[in-house]
């Protein structure tokens, strides 16, 4: 993934709430020798500096993990399309405009250990549940659903390495980045509230050097 310095993370306190929000991605294992990776869209849980997920024995990830235990998690959320009209204020020619794509995306690297215990299967489930619906009353499942347990296998990503891209007009002056935060306002579609919040808060942070203004 390619991160230009406007777009990098401003740090863990940034894509870390981000990813705990947004506990759905894509896991890719690559394995040995293989044309294209494994990818699996899974939920997942961030617990201090691992992931947390569990699926059904017969996905194919598990042989790719067999061979080789690196993989990456990916999140994207939050993205919107920018119409190139948005990009001009003032005096600007609208039809001059570049369009653009915001969109949050981290991607979490690390080592996967399977297991395959149905007591650290359930421990990973309960973990999963506590995060998705903590006030929801459930049965534990060691002992509700032993014989599903054994269908499934837990994985936990050691993470050791994160690369966090939030793209929120961190390219051009704060003038244009309001502009479009109103227009997004304006529009009120699915993503567009979440994206306007990531160019404000973002915009509080920083402002470019005006030499990058005319980047698309």
């Amino acid at each position: 993934m390619y991160i230009p310095p406007a777009d990098r993370s401003i740090g863990e306190h940034e894509w870390r709430p981000f990813v705990e929000h947004h506990a759905f991605g894509h896991l890719a294992a690559s394995g040995i020798g293989r044309t294209v990776p494994v990818v699996v869209p899974t939920q997942f849980v961030l617990d201090g500096d691992s992931v947390l997920l569990h699926l059904a024995a017969p996905n194919p990830i598990f042989d790719a993990l067999s061979e080789q235990s690196r993989v990456v998690l990916s999140v994207a959320a939050d993205w919107v399309f920018i119409p190139s009209a948005w990009k001009a204020i003032g005096d600007e020619d609208p039809a001059a405009g570049i369009p653009t794509t915001y969109y949050a995306a981290v991607q979490l690297e690390g080592s996967a250990t399977v297991d395959s215990d149905p007591a650290a299967v359930a421990a990973v489930v309960r973990t999963q549940l506590a995060a998705l619906q903590p006030d929801v009353p459930i049965a534990d499942p060691e002992f509700a659903h032993q014989a599903r347990l054994k269908a499934i296998r837990a994985i936990t990503i050691s993470v050791d390495s994160v690369r966090a891209k939030f793209k929120y007009g961190g390219n051009v002056d704060t003038d244009h980045r309001l502009a479009v935060v109103q227009r997004l306002q304006d529009r009120g579609g699915p993503g567009d509230r979440s994206a306007a919040a990531h160019v404000l808060r973002r915009s509080r942070l920083s402002d470019p050097d005006p030499a990058q203004a005319s980047r698309p």
